[in-house]
């Protein structure tokens, strides 16, 4: 028997809270989840810094993959199945793409991207290609299926159908994370009828397409998402740690370049520092790793140093207020002025963030980022554009939402320790009480 073809002579299961049951038949996804590649998503949260927010959320990377597998699977094996428009021989990269397609994420993935200017999609692809466990594997499919995988996630591929599978306005990532997030945070914003979606889903040959019966599934979702997207992913607390997170990554990086002599040397982060990221070193960075040098670093001379650390290691975040760059941008150089003279560093301790998403778009040439709209499929066989026909989506679509604020350590600005005029004013300027 062909390995792309092997079945495990029992299935195996994954007990699961939100699809209550993962299914693995194929010997290829069964060996893929084996490899320690895939293994260390158990080390990387889902969320980032959003526990410190929701208590529940610690989920990881590996839980949402194994969701974001079963979705699909779910979709070709008894949606798709049989259907003159879904090629068969599909299947087998259709799982695979959606079991790998987070893998190269690093710890507190955005944050950490941010501040070494990486992309975890090309380190998925460097995975998939690279001297790995995972690459062996793929390869023992054919030698050219790593290649076919790498392709999908990078949404390249020739095969536009898998693409949308795993990466549209509604495929199995989002459609597992929405509820996966819902549940770990406690909120009730990312529920909707995923049931109802994968029964309405039909194949095309560059997309999934929704039957036009299925379309107030898809209003709710996309208004689940909507809410989920302002009421979790963009909570400002959750902000705040990611604010104190970034920070503490580009203080070591400084220091690195001053030449400070670390009581405890970042030796993971060296070739960060370096931008001569090798593969097997980004490898070796998971949360763990990352919490044991703030762990440490919270000794450390340098006080903006040890102070981030001992801020997000004890949960003692930033605050914040509501701010308009626009228009309050003099404002902001202000209280740069009056940060400098209270000896508070403004580079660190005074930070502008920002959150922005658009919930849907239509299709708009040549735009970064351009997202193939959701298409209904109509009892004449034709397909219309969904905000077309649906008044609640046509309401939000292409509305781009973005909120801003300011956060500084509210802590430093009450304390009596000197500067107690320049406090106030800062504090007057922030309107603090």
């Amino acid at each position: 028997m062909a390995y792309s073809t092997e079945k495990l002579s029992e299935e195996k299961v994954f007990k699961d809270p939100v699809h209550r049951y993962i299914h693995v038949r194929d010997r290829v996804i069964w060996d893929l989840i084996g490899t320690s590649e895939f293994q260390r998503l158990r080390r990387i949260k889902q969320l980032g810094t959003t526990y410190l927010t929701f208590h529940g959320a610690e989920h990881s990377r590996f839980n949402h993959s194994l969701g974001v597998y079963e979705i699909v699977r779910r979709i070709v094996d008894d949606v798709f199945d049989g259907r003159p428009e879904w090629k068969q021989e599909s299947r087998l990269l259709s799982l695979c793409a959606a079991l790998l397609h987070d893998l190269g994420h690093g710890p507190f993935s955005h944050a950490f991207e941010k501040v070494f200017d990486l992309d975890h999609e090309e380190f998925t692809q460097a995975i998939i290609l690279g001297d790995t466990e995972v690459q062996k594997i793929l390869t023992k499919v054919d030698p050219n299926f790593p290649k076919q995988v790498a392709e999908v996630i990078a949404k390249t591929s020739e095969n536009k159908l898998v693409v949308s599978l795993i990466s549209s306005q509604i495929d199995a990532d989002r459609m597992d994370y929405l509820q996966r997030d819902a549940y770990f945070t406690g909120v009730s914003y990312g529920h909707f009828d995923m049931e109802r979606i994968l029964r309405v889903m039909r194949p095309r040959e560059d997309q999934v397409v929704i039957k036009h019966s299925g379309m107030h599934a898809v209003e709710d979702y996309i208004m689940s998402r909507y809410q989920m997207y302002w009421q979790v992913y963009f909570h400002p607390v959750s902000r705040s740690a990611e604010v104190i997170l970034t920070k503490i990554l580009h203080r070591a990086k400084d220091l690195y370049y001053e030449g400070y002599k670390f009581k405890f040397t970042p030796i993971h982060f060296q070739t960060l520092f370096q931008t001569k990221v090798e593969l097997k070193d980004y490898l070796k960075l998971d949360e763990p790793v990352m919490m044991y040098y703030f762990q440490m670093w919270q000794e450390e001379e340098d006080s903006v140093l040890s102070d981030l650390c001992r801020r997000f290691m004890n949960r003692n975040l930033f605050k914040y207020v509501e701010f308009d760059p626009a228009k309050e941008y003099k404002k902001q150089y202000e209280l740069m002025a009056l940060f400098e003279r209270a000896g508070i560093n403004p580079e660190y301790y005074l930070v502008a963030d920002s959150s922005s998403d658009l919930p849907y778009d239509f299709y708009r040439p040549g735009e970064e980022g351009e997202r193939l709209p959701i298409h209904l499929l109509m009892k004449n066989n034709e397909l219309r554009e969904l905000s077309r026909q649906s008044d609640i989506v046509d309401a939000i679509s292409g509305k781009r939402r973005t909120d801003h604020k300011l956060y500084f350590p509210a802590d430093l600005l009450f304390d009596d320790s000197q500067h107690q005029a320049t406090k106030r004013q800062i504090r007057d300027l922030l309107d603090l009480k």
